[in-house]
């Protein structure tokens, strides 16, 4: 039938039809959520949860040598080539050695000539000391005559005029010798300086061989060629710094992960947790690893804080190649068993209810928790050290004054400004570590050390979960959390059992405007 043809009363039929669709769906989207049918729940379950760090980062070998040139050249021949399995002072590349060979001719007649010139002033450093001697004894024949015709002008045989002249002889003898060893002197440090001159030519001659056989490049390391920069019959120039001709890889079967942490998740970040990495090129494959180093050094880009920490990368198949892209997973903690809710449900609010959230309280268990989270969180504490450091009953009876006292000073610093009372909460906790340290025994020191360290990085926080009390209208639960999976988060303390249920969302699309999802119009179709 033509629809131009239907009759007025259908339109309308029509029309109403449609405007009680729209005032339906209208009144969905408005209406309140506690209204509006049922909540969607989820149990509070016991089990496994592990709380990962995920990053990226590049893969690397463990010991890569940049193989540089000391000396400036045109490059005469390449020995090698990318994937060059190299060994210890194996020629692999040789810089055009003819001027330096002249360079160390030059140096070698240097050499001679500084020698034959050495030769020279030991000779007259010999003449000299002939001739010093030849004046000292002439002094002594002029002496002993002077001292002749001393005695005879003494007794009248030879007059004071003859005498005189004898003692001007005399001294003109011992001005002589004094002369003769002036220039002996002289001629001495002639030589040395000659002897001097012979071991700096010795030096430029030893340089020059040095710079000649810089010409020839070598490997340093045993391992593979990953990296060629320069062909046959390119120029490099070493000033300041050395050219680049090679890279090598020293072993290519451990290889370490370079990961770039951000500054929230390093702190949790210890040496020796365990990590799993993927790259693009062996998708599903998943290779594993352990932290070895957590670089201090921060890397600062527009703004984002990231510290660099070294994953180990075992590659007995040489399949991983350097360079390639890692998409690392870091296991910070692990519990075996444990109490664990639901994410949305610490997401999920009520509408109309206030988005504060609960203070922020230590983890019961680490022993940097503040003693204000309560007698409950005390008691946790005193059972795990029990329990892990194997306390006697003589330590267990120390213990309990240390609890005591740590208790009585956060109860007093809760007054004080919050800059402040972290500062006292902090140093209460490092007299309490220093004072239980006084008592254990090495092995438990040890044990008590890595109980901290492992625990350092771990911030417990307060939540709200909503459960359906017994006339099924929802109630506020405050609870105390520990470690996250991304999807569940443990439950350190509060009321939650284990098999309770919580509310993780509204069962109606109208509702969920109140949850945790964002704000704005939902279209019911």
């Amino acid at each position: 039938m033509d629809p131009k043809r239907l009759p007025r009363a259908a339109w309308i039929a029509a029309g109403a039809a449609l405007v009680l669709v729209l005032a339906f769906a209208l009144w969905q989207w408005l209406a309140p959520g506690e209204a509006n049918g049922t909540y969607r729940l989820a149990k509070v379950e016991r089990g496994p949860l592990t709380s990962i760090v995920a990053a990226t980062g590049s893969l690397n070998p463990v010991v890569s040598v940049q193989v540089g040139s000391q000396v400036s050249g045109q490059i005469k021949e390449i020995l090698v080539d990318f994937n060059s399995l190299v060994k210890k002072d194996q020629l692999i590349a040789r810089i055009d050695p003819e001027s330096f060979q002249l360079k160390v001719r030059q140096a070698e007649a240097d050499l001679e000539a500084a020698r034959a010139t050495l030769l020279t002033q030991e000779a007259s450093v010999g003449a000299q000391r002939a001739i010093v001697s030849r004046e000292e004894v002439n002094l002594g024949d002029v002496q002993r005559d002077y001292e002749r015709k001393e005695a005879l002008y003494a007794q009248k045989f030879i007059s004071a005029a003859e005498r005189d002249r004898a003692l001007a002889v005399f001294n003109q003898a011992q001005e002589s010798v004094k002369t003769a060893r002036a220039q002996l002197a002289v001629a001495e440090a002639q030589a040395r300086n000659a002897e001097a001159v012979v071991k700096q030519r010795q030096s430029q001659l030893a340089q020059a061989r040095v710079d000649l056989d810089r010409t020839a490049i070598r490997s340093p390391v045993d391992g593979v060629v990953i990296k060629r920069s320069v062909d046959a019959g390119q120029t490099v120039a070493a000033s300041l710094q050395a050219p680049e001709l090679f890279v090598i890889a020293q072993n290519l079967t451990d290889m370490q992960v370079y990961a770039q942490i951000d500054e929230a998740d390093v702190g949790r970040i210890r040496v020796g947790q365990g990590a799993t990495f993927t790259v693009d090129s062996f998708p599903g494959r998943t290779f594993r690893g352990e932290v070895k180093e957590v670089r201090k050094s921060a890397q600062v880009v527009q703004n984002v804080v990231s510290y660099t920490v070294v994953v180990s990368a075992p590659n007995p198949d040489q399949i991983l190649l350097p360079g390639m892209t890692a998409n690392v997973r870091i296991v910070t903690d692990q519990k075996q068993s444990t109490l664990k809710v639901p994410n949305a449900a610490l997401r999920f609010r009520l509408p109309g209810a206030s988005d504060a959230k609960p203070a922020a309280a230590p983890a019961p268990g680490a022993p940097t928790a503040p003693a204000a989270a309560g007698a409950g969180a005390g008691r946790e504490l005193r059972e795990r050290l029990v329990a892990e450091l194997k306390l006697d009953a003589a330590q267990q009876q120390r213990l309990e004054p240390l609890f005591a006292e740590l208790r009585q000073k956060m109860a007093a610093a809760r007054d004080l400004p919050e800059a402040e009372r972290a500062r006292t909460f902090e140093r209460a906790r490092a007299e309490l570590r220093e004072k239980i340290a006084e008592f254990l025994t090495p092995e438990q020191k040890a044990r008590y050390a890595e109980i901290v360290a492992a625990n350092a990085g771990r911030a417990a926080t307060r939540g709200r979960v909503y459960v359906l009390d017994e006339k099924g209208q929802p109630k506020a639960v405050d609870v105390r959390l520990g470690i996250s999976d991304g999807s569940y988060t443990e439950v350190l303390g509060g009321e939650l059992a284990e098999g309770a249920e919580v509310i993780v969302g509204l069962a109606s699309p109208a509702a969920k405007a109140g949850s945790s999802a964002p704000p704005g119009p939902r279209f019911p179709f």
